[in-house]
């Protein structure tokens, strides 16, 4: 039998060789219950995370969020907490509340602090349409609870 690779993040994209990389493998290593992505390469196991137009085409446009997209939505903020914590070295905890229609939010906080606060809509369809994009947002989302962490010290150190 021959597995089809039909993965649409190429091999030698150059974000596959940053920490965020890295960081979204060991969320994602984490999440694999039985191992099926042992031996897997960096660029499949991220793959889900990529919704080009195609993809989205193919998903309807209102549906229930099935077990392993909720894994991955909870993989990307618990990335994020923990590049949170890399840097300013302080606990960051993720939070994510979804109810079973796939609405819901996403916060991180360190100490008493919300650093990371995401109103989540029709998360069956979550994903980016790059691996660029996606560390892009995580990007956005770290600088943002950086400077809050900076700003109210006091606080996220409670």
């Amino acid at each position: 039998m021959v597995v089809k690779d039909d993965c649409v993040i190429a091999a030698d994209d150059p974000v596959l060789k940053t920490a965020f990389a890295a960081e979204m493998l060991r969320q994602m290593r984490a999440i694999d219950r039985y191992g099926v992505q042992d031996g897997w390469p960096l660029h499949k196991v991220l793959d889900p995370f990529v919704l080009t137009i195609e993809r989205r085409r193919e998903m309807p446009v209102i549906g229930d969020p099935d077990e392993d997209v909720v894994a991955r939505v909870r993989a990307f903020y618990n990335g994020i907490a923990a590049m949170i914590e890399q840097e300013c070295g302080l606990i960051a905890v993720p939070l994510v509340s979804l109810t079973h229609e796939g609405f819901g939010r996403a916060l991180i906080t360190v100490g008493k602090l919300v650093v990371t606060d995401k109103t989540l809509r029709d998360v069956h369809r979550f994903g980016f349409l790059s691996l660029s994009k996606m560390k892009d947002e995580a990007d956005k989302h770290l600088s943002v609870a950086l400077a809050l962490v900076g700003r109210f010290p006091a606080v996220a150190g409670l």
